[in-house]
């Protein structure tokens, strides 16, 4: 799965200085996964019930994995989806639960593979939402940041 992304190096307009595990700095990466509706783009957000929160689709890198292969894995892992990487979005940075600096690097995608989803452990509940009630959803006020950097692409 992960083979899949090719060409893109960790310096793109996301780039962020210290970002490494050794600068005890969690990397994350994940994906504002879109596509057409009737009345235009509509992204995919998740319910994670463990945090009883939307939010988008994302988790921590492994090791050995870029910031590409992890936003994949994850989505895949969180919605069952197969997804093409995009443009590279506005990333974020915020203080986890647990006090550590967390830097998240995000991508637009589009479902390569559609399939249906399954709840599971992490995701228990997927919605297709407009730009502006994902917006309104979202628990996370970064989170809706990610979605109008998406919005500006999609204007264009």
């Amino acid at each position: 799965m992960a083979s899949g992304v090719e060409g893109r190096g960790e310096g793109g307009p996301g780039a962020v200085a210290l970002v490494g595990q050794r600068d005890n700095v969690v990397r994350a990466a994940g994906g504002v996964v879109w596509r057409m509706g009737a009345d235009g783009p509509e992204v995919l957000v998740v319910h994670r019930p463990k945090y009883d929160d939307w939010s988008l689709p994302k988790g921590k890198r492994e090791p050995g994995e870029t910031d590409e292969q992890c936003a994949v894995r994850e989505v895949d892992e969180e919605t069952g989806l197969r997804v093409t990487l995009g443009r590279e979005l506005l990333p974020t940075s915020y203080r986890d639960r647990k006090g550590r600096q967390k830097v998240v690097r995000y991508w637009e995608m589009t479902v390569a593979v559609p399939t249906p989803f399954v709840a599971n452990d992490e995701v228990d509940g997927i919605r297709w939402l407009s730009l502006d009630a994902a917006a309104q959803l979202l628990s996370y006020p970064r989170d809706a940041d990610v979605v109008a950097s998406f919005a500006s692409f999609a204007s264009r």
